[in-house]
């Protein structure tokens, strides 16, 4: 099979010229093509009214080596890779013996438990958080009536954080392995629609994420795996072997019993701060990392579309039009957009009494209203937040209660129009052309208040760089909501080439939390990664 790559052809092209452009650019003869599949389908806009869809084709074809031979200088013609997952090695027959742990049932770790499953481990699953659809009614209490549950929220329960965002299931990862082939297979098998197959930017979400984490679990219980909800780890206990390292044996579980464990993955997502501080209290090497810090800004989902697409905005190909920025600010800033939310809403995001996060999810659909994304600044470990591994946490604590305290100390979230901010003035009176989706509300204010002055900078200077790339994006009625303030996790939990935790044998850090991914996909793969080096570990 040979695999045919950027093949472009006009946005509105007919059924039949897909084929006839594959015959004309691999100059084939009539009737040597036999079949094609399409792979990935995107689109190159950067000419708005000679918008270009984009492919990535296999196909079968008479006499391929000649065909290969033939371009062989050509990059955009190969073998089609073998995208296959096989499984590095699977337990015996009615295996009874040592079933793994995995704490957290975010994207990292239901990942890492389904192939634990598939290899015949029957692992345990620990979440502090609940099912999804108890939790998503908890997760809704917040958000209409002000009322947070500390457990059972956006960041806790089952399907973690990705749960309520955008459900995008694209990378920049580097993937020899084709993992990420394996994850959206999964995915779908679960529920999730086709095309996340073949999009070049595939999303599901929040609705259908519900459905396919429940049908996950499903099929992690009948191969014999066991959730445990509303199960919080309190402490883990870590032997001393003779050669004078360290093992993990066990959990203290909040339920007050014990679970012995010696093969564990640690998932716990980028807000378990109190597990990151069990973890660094009982000597396991953490470091600190850098992350971000910034606003959710907030345009009318039809000013995106226009500035991106122009006069094919609307088009139902293309969607709902999405962007991507950076820039570097004279104070050494960079200021970039981050988890951008086509036709979707800002969410209230926080895990902790009296504190303000915000977030961006979507529906598959996309099409609310505005379109959102992070608006966020780089924060380093040593120039912003010195004091040891876990003082990151302690910064974007601070943060978040002063954006508590400055929407109003009930939930709601400040805010400023852009317009304003960069006046220097505080926002107030009635909002403009945008309406701000956060609930449950935004107080318009100063977000000075609840950023710190390099971060206001950054944003003040980069607002004007972006609004000549994206018309209307410095418009002085689009809405700035503060604060994201969990972008990523403050923290590592290094590990080894083994996976395994630099000094504790048996723990396994993972996905977002562990500092070792960002994003669904990244963290489902780091997950499968994880789920192998302990089955081969456990198994000898």
């Amino acid at each position: 099979m040979i695999r045919l790559s950027d093949l472009a052809l006009p946005l509105d092209h007919g059924p039949d010229a897909l084929e006839a452009a594959i015959v004309d650019r691999l100059g084939l003869t009539p009737g040597a093509l036999e079949r094609f599949t399409v792979v990935r389908r995107g689109n190159d806009a950067r000419k708005k009214t000679a918008i270009k869809l984009v492919y990535v084709i296999d196909l079968v074809v008479r006499d391929e080596a000649a065909v290969l031979a033939r371009h062989a200088d050509d990059s955009h013609v190969r073998p089609t890779p073998d995208t296959s997952y096989r499984f590095p090695v699977r337990a015996p027959a009615g295996y009874g013996g040592e079933r793994p742990v995995v704490i957290g049932a975010g994207p990292c770790g239901v990942m890492a438990a389904l192939i634990l499953a598939q290899m015949g481990l029957k692992p345990i699953i620990i979440e502090r958080g609940k099912a999804v659809r108890e939790r998503t009614k908890d997760t809704w209490g917040l958000w209409r009536r002000s009322e947070l549950k500390p457990e059972s929220n956006v960041q806790f329960g089952e399907g973690g954080a990705g749960t309520f965002s955008d459900g995008k299931l694209y990378s920049r990862i580097k993937d020899p392995r084709h993992l990420s082939r394996k994850v959206l297979t999964e995915f779908v098998k679960a529920g999730a629609p086709e095309d996340i197959l073949t999009e070049a930017h595939p999303h599901i979400g929040t609705f259908r994420l519900v459905t396919m984490v429940m049908s996950i679990r499903e099929t992690i219980e009948s191969l014999g795996g066991e959730y445990r909800f509303e199960t919080r780890v309190e402490d883990f206990a870590i032997e001393t072997t003779a050669d004078g390292g360290r093992e993990l044996a066990g959990l203290h579980l909040s339920d007050g019993s014990y679970l012995p464990a010696r093969h564990v993955i640690c998932a716990v997502g980028h807000s378990a701060r109190d597990t990151f501080h069990a973890l660094h209290d009982r000597g396991v090497f953490v470091e600190a990392k850098p992350f971000a810090i910034g606003v959710r800004i907030e345009h009318p989902q039809s000013w995106i579309d226009r500035a991106r697409y122009g006069p094919n905005a609307g088009n139902k190909v293309l969607g709902a039009a999405a962007y991507a920025l950076s820039h570097r600010a004279s104070n050494g800033r960079t200021v970039y957009s981050f988890c951008m939310c086509p036709g979707g809403r800002v969410v209230a995001a926080t895990s902790e009494e009296g504190r303000v996060v915000t977030n961006g999810m979507s529906q598959y659909s996309r099409a609310e209203f505005n379109a959102n994304s992070g608006l966020v600044v780089d924060i380093d470990p040593v120039r912003d937040y010195p004091g040891g591994p876990l003082a990151g946490i302690d910064f974007q604590r601070k943060w978040e209660s002063l954006a508590f305290t400055a929407g109003g100390s009930n939930y709601r979230a400040p805010g400023q129009k852009v317009g304003d901010l960069l006046a220097g003035r505080p926002s107030s009176g009635d909002f403009g052309a945008v309406v701000p989706s956060y609930q449950p509300g935004v107080t318009l204010t100063d977000l000075s208040l609840c950023l710190p002055d390099f971060v206001i900078a950054a944003i003040r200077e980069a607002l004007p760089v972006f609004g000549r790339q994206i018309k209307d994006y410095d418009h002085p009625d689009v809405v700035l909501t503060g604060v994201e303030a969990r972008t990523s996790s403050p923290v590592r939990f290094t590990r080894g080439a083994d996976f395994q935790s630099l000094n504790t044998r048996g723990l396994y850090p993972a996905g977002e939390g562990a500092g070792y991914a960002g994003g669904i996909l990244s963290a489902a793969v780091d997950g499968i990664k994880v789920a192998e080096a302990l089955a081969a570990d456990l198994l000898g």
